[in-house]
């Protein structure tokens, strides 16, 4: 698969392109995901650490024949018909849009976001931990979308390593703190003992998959308005529990910002600095053990949400976890 090759050193391993935004005309206003997250972020980290554009990895568009490694010929037939995109992207209106836009404004943008998270996974076996500024797309498995998530970029992205590394990636940890169960990886990993899952999440909202519950080897089911210090508690539990357990070579972190207090979607209540402490608990944590780590954005519908990733990024930088 040809991907743009690292090119200095002082590149942060940070994955974006301005092609993730997904545009309908402006009816991408009707859900509410921002469209252009990965694009705010991207700004205000040049803004707080005095980065540049080009100082951030560029994807390439993932091509058919690289999703064909994991999705089925069946499911990417499918993603020629308006109505089955609608449905995936929760968007009815689209129904009504020429799939050349469907696939121009929205499938485009997220086959680029895709990629962007294989990109990640290369880079962080290079420099120990690498962020895509997008992907995450939790709720696609090989044969099914769901959830606004269009592709399996989690599947495709551990598929690639375990293809191409073989003797550096032989297992790997999903770390999925997005508040909406992982049920995409989870169909697709199910009876995987190399792939360990944990996942902590909101049992009382979509998707309630009992099924894909099965592969969870590691489970917080939270109530609604759970708040940071119950939230916190339980994770540091949950990562010691998952290490004591199993040794990956990679850990895939789905990082969800939709755990904020307010998020119409995620019913949590967790704060900014709880999300902060979040993300430095994890990182410190895999970091700390020299094990590579790969985030992920996933979900996250309020307006803030931007602000507090391009924060918790910023902490992780200036705490050490980020070199």
């Amino acid at each position: 698969m040809k991907r743009e090759a690292p090119e200095a050193r002082d590149k942060l391993p940070i994955v974006y392109s301005k092609k993730y935004a997904v545009r309908f005309g402006g009816l991408e206003k009707l859900h509410p995901f921002d469209a252009a997250k990965g694009k705010h972020i991207q700004q205000l980290l040049c803004a707080e650490l005095s980065l540049e554009c080009g100082d951030f990895y560029n994807p390439l568009e993932i091509t058919k024949e690289e999703l064909l490694r994991v999705h089925t010929p069946k499911y990417l037939r499918s993603l020629k018909w308006s109505a089955k995109v609608a449905t995936i992207a929760e968007v009815p209106v689209l129904i009504f849009v020429p799939n050349v836009g469907v696939q121009s404004g929205y499938l485009r943008p997220m086959r680029y976001q895709t990629a962007g998270s294989i990109l990640a996974g290369k880079l962080a076996l290079e420099y120990g931990w690498a962020i895509n500024l997008g992907g995450g797309f939790h709720h696609c498995c090989s044969s099914k979308g769901g959830g606004f998530c269009p592709y399996a970029d989690i599947t495709l992205l551990l598929v690639r390593l375990f293809d191409l590394e073989p003797l550096r990636v032989r297992n790997a940890m999903i770390v999925d703190l997005d508040a909406h169960q992982g049920n995409g990886h989870e169909r697709d990993f199910k009876d995987t003992e190399t792939v360990y899952i944990l996942d902590m999440y909101n049992a009382y909202i979509y998707p309630k998959d009992n099924e894909a519950k099965l592969s969870i080897r590691c489970a917080v089911e939270l109530k609604h308005l759970t708040e940071d210090a119950h939230y916190l508690k339980q994770l540091n539990r949950c990562l010691m529990r998952a290490l004591a357990e199993f040794k990956p070579d990679i850990v895939v972190y789905n990082a969800g910002t939709d755990i904020l207090k307010g998020d119409p979607l995620g019913n949590l209540a967790i704060t900014p600095d709880g999300v902060i402490e979040r993300d430095r608990l994890v990182f410190s944590t895999f970091r700390a053990l020299n094990i590579p780590i790969v985030m992920l954005l996933s979900g996250g519908y309020m307006k803030s949400s931007k602000n507090v990733i391009a924060d918790s990024i910023v902490n992780l930088k200036r705490q050490g976890w980020l070199k």
